[in-house]
């Protein structure tokens, strides 16, 4: 059995899953859903109701950073080995930006929804961004000329900061940040990862496959 991927395209989280794959080499049957309107199907494996969601035959992951470990199990993985100091970094970066970073993200981005001041959680953000810039070697990516695996966990993050205001995130001192932003946009990976799919509908049996 192929593989099921359950992904919703703007969800940073299936993001990250989604350029894992791409970079193993790992194909899965993609189904696009809307979070609004999560299928049964989905509910019915993970009753988190979040994406990513991946289904084999014998077990399910859903939560990204399983699906990257799988993925990367993979010999053929296209990414950047770290040394053992560049490992203990990235592992510390993407503990921060899953736990901390975002959640000052999510009070900066839906103030409302909190009920909180926006420009306190900004702050926190940036904080966190100021002590990135200086941890990103001479680039294009963090660690330098290849993708590794901290750049796919924490980049769809630090894009969406940049997304909650533009004009703001471009005003900054994070020089360093916001050249690897940029070059994370414009790369073959993301462009292929944001590629656009139909939604699935289960009666169409329209899962596409990936990458």
């Amino acid at each position: 059995m192929t593989p099921i991927l359950y992904s919703f395209r703007r969800c940073p989280y299936a993001m990250r899953a989604r350029m894992a794959l791409i970079l193993a080499s790992k194909e899965c049957e993609l189904r696009e859903i809307l979070l609004k309107n999560k299928p049964d199907e989905m509910l019915e494996i993970s009753s988190k109701g979040t994406v990513p969601v991946m289904q084999f035959t014998d077990k399910v992951l859903d939560e990204s950073l399983d699906i990257i470990s799988w993925a990367m199990e993979s010999p053929a993985s296209n990414v950047y080995i770290y040394n053992g100091t560049e490992e203990l970094l990235s592992e510390e970066l993407i503990r921060l930006f899953d736990s901390k970073f975002k959640y000052h993200l999510d009070r900066y981005k839906y103030s409302s929804r909190y009920g909180v001041d926006p420009k306190n959680h900004q702050d926190e953000c940036k904080i966190i961004l100021d002590d990135l810039e200086d941890k990103i070697n001479p680039g294009p990516w963090i660690f330098g000329k290849e993708v590794s695996l901290l750049d796919i966990s924490i980049l769809p993050f630090i894009r969406q900061c940049k997304i909650a205001n533009p004009n703001w995130f471009f005003a900054q001192s994070f020089i360093k940040v916001i050249d690897l932003l940029n070059y994370f946009e414009n790369s073959d990976l993301f462009i292929q990862a944001m590629q656009k799919y139909d939604l699935w509908d289960p009666k169409k049996n329209n899962g596409k496959i990936f990458p």
